[in-house]
């Protein structure tokens, strides 16, 4: 009799497992594909900061630029860290690696020095966060997940911050340029 008690607790565990790992599949699968695309557009756009950021805060020439190379360091890896945990609780696995497009661009980046070097990269941090501003803002205004929309609508100030800095400093540069 105690093992048939013992029999009936393992099936209902099991069965109540079963149910627990259908939902997490339920839930994986209930993502719009519009709020999964911004996920890994984000990831994307996120490791490209981070790893265009390092080599422009060893070998960008200005001081200004150098500090906003380690300031897109500091802040995307922050929100990189925020959107693994927001992707794996929604069951998305996000890219670990740049895609093409943005290696191309890093390559592109990378080919100059000195002061054409952190124009380029300026120039590109200022391209860059006005495509991510639109891209958060129409996350957090029509997103249809909460956390994912509460993720960008909190993100959006920074990211703006962010633009308003690139755009002085390269404002700064050309006009350097300009004068030389």
């Amino acid at each position: 009799m105690k093992r048939l008690a013992a029999l009936g607790v393992v099936v209902v565990i099991c069965t109540l497992s079963l149910k627990v790992s259908a939902f997490g599949q339920e839930t994986q699968t209930s993502l719009s594909e519009a709020d999964r695309t911004f996920l890994m557009e984000a990831a994307q756009g996120g490791l490209f900061e981070v790893t265009l950021g390092k080599m422009a805060s060893q070998r960008a020439s200005a001081a200004d630029v150098k500090e906003f190379a380690q300031l897109m360091v500091t802040d995307h890896s922050k929100a990189n860290d925020e959107l693994k945990q927001l992707a794996q609780k929604k069951g998305v696995t996000l890219p670990t690696e740049l895609d093409a497009k943005h290696s191309e661009k890093i390559e592109s980046i990378a080919a100059k020095s000195g002061s054409e070097f952190d124009r380029a990269y300026m120039e590109e941090m200022v391209k860059d966060h006005e495509k991510d501003v639109k891209s958060f803002q129409k996350e957090a205004a029509e997103g249809e997940d909460a956390e994912i929309k509460a993720f960008a609508a909190r993100t959006v100030p920074i990211l703006e911050q962010h633009l308003q800095k690139a755009q002085g400093i390269f404002q700064q540069l050309e006009t350097a340029a300009c004068g030389k």
